[in-house]
């Protein structure tokens, strides 16, 4: 299950406020790919914000909203699979009381293959300018070799009484059509299918089926998260799990599946992004009791104020329940919770050599401190500390200072990022333009900040914009940031 996030122009939907009086359509999709008996399918789910779209008054009294919706799937500008359709709302009583979203869900026979996927929306009762966004989507279920199904995430489900468009395997699934938990979600469901066991593991033998959530940012398994169990070998096998979520803390993570074989060889696996806020997770105390830290390095480290201060400069790579002790508990731990604490912090990040690895990190530590540490912050308490630290050095870092209209800023670009993002790139600027504080204004990259609206921002030096909405600015004598955002380079 992949996400499209469409707000306005098909903005993120975290990054930009508007005024209350601003009627701009938001919507969320995201899909899955499956397999069938007549062949691959594309599924999308698509919710839509009641209170953004125009209602127009029917003969019965009451008020609807209707929106134009056109999907297209395309291989090399030819129109694979199409719908064009209108999605009406459910009927309201007073436009005044708007608390409902609509939610659509569409399938698309589709071969193997790589397409271009695009979707236009545009409310029907209001006059505006389709604006396409396009994404690339892979459908890959070869014929001979196990794989797994996209991973849909669940609201509900029910036994299917009826068989209809949201019925799977026996099961009306309810589509959880975000990538996003907010604490108030307890718990985590999604369903997926497997595939083609038995070309490789004959019926009288099973498999192993693995799955857990795990830290976005560094792949670490919660072991909380984690279920495993060998399975009978199946042409098809439907999976519809759950996760109490209650104490997994703020933070991006990965639903993973897999499916190994007797001999412990992975066959397939599958990942999802999402995001949790949870402001109310702790890492229980009883976790670090019995942690044993006789003869360790962490055990020679006497003073409490220096193990606080080398606790708080792991910060910037913690997992959200580390995160959570840091700010919650840190201040007020003694120093035999905290020696623990920090042995086994680095103990799941290395077993075989826990204290090279924080020698390791200790040295980054240093670096961040001499290259962006400040009169009031230390480097790894500035975001391009917390990003140098996190994600390691840039590959291009570009300095733009002394542009007449924009805020000082820096471009950080890098090619690989945690082995599975391809050329993403940071945007820094310093709005004060007196310290050397760099704060994180936009960022390419999945879980970083998303701010539309960076070209505008830049500019409020001497810009201000009278629509809020605006993307974009002229280009002013001396300004550079177009081009280096296209094509940074190392000029520091």
């Amino acid at each position: 299950m992949k996400k499209i996030t469409l707000f306005i122009a098909f903005f993120v939907l975290v990054t930009l406020s508007l005024p209350t009086n601003a009627k701009n359509l938001w919507a969320f999709l995201t899909y899955s790919t499956f397999n069938s008996p007549e062949g691959p399918f594309i599924e999308t789910y698509l919710t839509i914000a009641g209170n953004s779209v125009n209602y127009v008054k029917k003969d019965n009294g009451k008020f609807q909203a209707t929106v134009n919706i056109v999907m297209t799937f395309k291989q090399n500008s030819e129109i694979k699979a199409f719908n064009k359709y209108e999605l009406t709302s459910p009927e309201i009583a007073d436009t005044n009381k708007i608390n409902i979203n609509f939610i659509d869900q569409q399938r698309f026979s589709v071969p193997n293959g790589l397409y271009d996927f695009e979707i236009q929306i545009t409310d029907k009762n209001k006059i505006t300018k389709a604006i396409p966004y396009s994404q690339n989507v892979i459908v890959d279920f070869p014929a001979e070799k196990p794989s797994i199904s996209g991973i849909e995430l669940i609201k509900a489900y029910k036994k299917t009484e009826i068989p209809n468009i949201l019925t799977k395997s026996g099961y009306d699934l309810q589509p959880y059509v975000y990538t996003f938990y907010p604490e108030n979600e307890q718990k985590l469901i999604f369903y997926c299918e497997l595939y083609n066991l038995e070309k490789v593991i004959p019926k009288d033998q099973k498999f192993l089926l693995t799955f857990y959530i795990e830290t976005f940012e560094n792949n670490i398994k919660l072991n909380d998260f984690a279920r495993s169990k060998p399975e009978p070998s199946k042409d098809v096998i439907m999976l519809l799990k759950e996760f109490n979520i209650e104490n997994l803390a703020s933070g991006n993570y990965n639903l993973v599946v897999e499916i190994r074989n007797p001999q412990n060889t992975l066959l397939s696996s599958k990942k999802l992004f999402f995001q949790r806020v949870n402001p109310n997770a702790r890492l229980l105390m009883s976790d670090l009791i019995n942690t044993d830290i006789t003869n360790s390095f962490s055990e020679k480290i006497s003073s409490i104020d220096s193990l606080r201060e080398y606790i708080n400069c792991t910060f910037p790579i913690s997992m959200g329940l580390e995160k959570a002790f840091i700010r919650n508990s840190l201040k007020t731990s003694d120093l035999k919770t905290m020696q623990q604490y920090f042995f086994s912090f680095w103990q799941r990040r290395s077993a075989s050599n826990p204290e090279q690895a924080w020698l390791d990190y200790k040295f980054q530590v240093k670096k961040a401190q001499e290259n962006f540490g400040t009169p009031i912050k230390k480097g790894y308490q500035t975001d391009r500390g917390r990003v140098f630290l996190q994600y390691g050095p840039p590959n291009t870092r570009e300095g733009h200072y002394l542009e007449p209209d924009t805020y000082p800023y820096e471009i950080w670009q890098y090619y690989t990022l945690n082995n599975n993002q391809r050329n993403k790139k940071f945007l820094f600027y310093s709005p004060d333009m007196v310290t050397s504080d760099f704060i994180l204004m936009h960022s390419d990259a999945i879980g970083e900040i998303f701010e539309p609206r960076y070209k505008v921002l830049l500019r409020n030096k001497l810009y201000s914009p009278l629509d809020l909405q605006d993307t974009q600015v002229f280009n002013a004598w001396g300004d550079q940031l177009n081009e280096s955002w296209a094509l940074p380079t190392s000029n520091l």
